[in-house]
């Protein structure tokens, strides 16, 4: 899979551009502030239709279009998938409502045709490493679980319907269990907002289950490889239900301790979640809040049983971050057939030389891959002279012999 055009009206710093992108490699050079991050902002955002920078979309809208009463962020890409060639459009829109207020709404066509956002999301794929994205280790729960939704909704469209109909259902049954707790009333109206948890619940856990090893096996194969042998990465799901039963007498075990979750099906973590609902009932009534399910699942990373997240050194987490997103680039691809585009915005400038080798000679197979920086001398000579260079400032692009 690889974009062959991008074009970008009203979005962040680009009022209006419209480019051809080669295949392979595309160095972004520039100093700070000039829109580096925003291209590759808007390519992301297409494959995942959120920003890897904010959680306000309406601060993708070009600021001095978003003081009009109606403004329009419009980006559309052409790119090849397989042998077929596609155009995939997004439109952020700003509109009045009420006094002086404004709403932002989206509108997503898939060759020419406007569909729901479910029904685009990993048409397109790609891969975004950041330099902030340590906190995917060193942020809390939620930073980890919004990791792995994104990578998921790519590469698996059931999930990103299940997460939504999951998210909905929650928000449902968190304002009946504050008002059961607040005014009383009968428990029974749980029963069916309990039914869809479970139902949607288990679609993501077990959809989890399954990504977590597979991107475990790959990443411990990388990461092995970049510390060469000194160190095991393992990736240990802690999920807020587990759906593994207990036997008789067992004890807890340490969280080191791998667990073997491959082999259950998608009903035995429905009933067993179903079962374990209606055993904490009375205990969630009295905190008005659902209290077990995959919105408060956990992911620790650990390199020879230490916890990073914990006592990591800054070297230990950005190898494990490198090991964890090249990974992701592998695992992508052997889901969806298709390589995606890689997207990595200065992270030469946060690793050390042999990092740097180590990770230019991954990119060998992808098919396309957009990197930035302000320093190109942090790239060996001959990635350069075989890349397409290209100088970003204030906004707008000039290609570089």
């Amino acid at each position: 899979m690889y974009l062959t055009h991008l074009s970008l009206t009203h979005f962040r710093n680009f009022s209006r551009l419209d480019i051809d992108i080669p295949r392979r490699a595309v160095l972004l050079v520039g100093s700070n502030a000039q829109g580096k991050t925003s291209l590759l902002e808007a390519i992301y955002f297409l494959a995942a239709f959120t920003s890897f920078q904010t959680h306000a979309d309406r601060q993708m809208v070009n600021f001095l279009a978003a003081r009009e009463p109606l403004a329009v962020a419009r980006l559309v890409a052409e790119y090849r998938r397989g042998t077929a060639a596609h155009k995939l459009e997004a439109r952020l829109i700003l509109e009045p409502t009420g006094i002086n207020g404004q709403r932002l709404r989206k509108e997503i066509l898939l060759d020419g045709l406007k569909r729901p956002l479910a029904e685009v999301i990993g048409h397109f794929n790609a891969v975004v490493f950041v330099p902030q994205m340590s906190l995917i280790i060193e942020g809390g729960p939620d930073e980890r679980r919004r990791y792995i939704n994104l990578a998921l909704a790519q590469a698996a469209p059931s999930y990103a319907r299940a997460l939504s109909e999951y998210a909905q259902a929650i928000s449902q049954r968190n304002a009946l269990l504050k008002l059961l707790n607040e005014r009383s009333g009968d428990p029974e109206q749980l029963i069916y907002w309990d039914e869809v948890i479970s139902r949607t619940g288990a679609v993501i856990m077990l959809e989890r289950i399954q990504a977590f090893q597979e991107l475990e096996r790959l990443a411990a194969r990388i990461h092995h490889q970049l510390t060469r042998s000194r160190e095991v990465l393992r990736l240990n799901y802690l999920p807020a239900y587990e759906p593994l039963p207990r036997k008789d007498g067992q004890i807890s075990l340490p969280m080191s301790t791998p667990l073997d979750r491959s082999k259950l099906s998608l009903e035995e973590i429905r009933e067993g979640f179903l079962f374990r609902l209606k055993q904490v009932r009375n205990e969630e009534i009295s905190r008005g809040v659902t209290t077990l399910g995959p919105h408060r699942d956990e992911l620790r990373f650990l390199a020879n049983s230490l916890d990073l997240g914990d006592y990591g050194s800054r070297g230990q987490i950005r190898t494990a971050l490198l090991a964890l997103k090249l990974a992701e680039v592998e695992w992508m691809h052997a889901r969806t057939g298709q390589w995606p585009v890689i997207l990595l915005d200065e992270v030469l400038a946060e690793l050390d030389a042999q990092r740097r080798i180590d990770l230019l000679n991954h990119l060998g197979d992808s098919e396309q891959s957009l990197l930035t920086t302000t320093d190109l001398a942090l790239f060996n000579p001959d990635f350069v002279a075989q890349a397409t260079r290209w100088e970003v400032s204030a906004g707008e692009i000039h290609v570089l012999a």
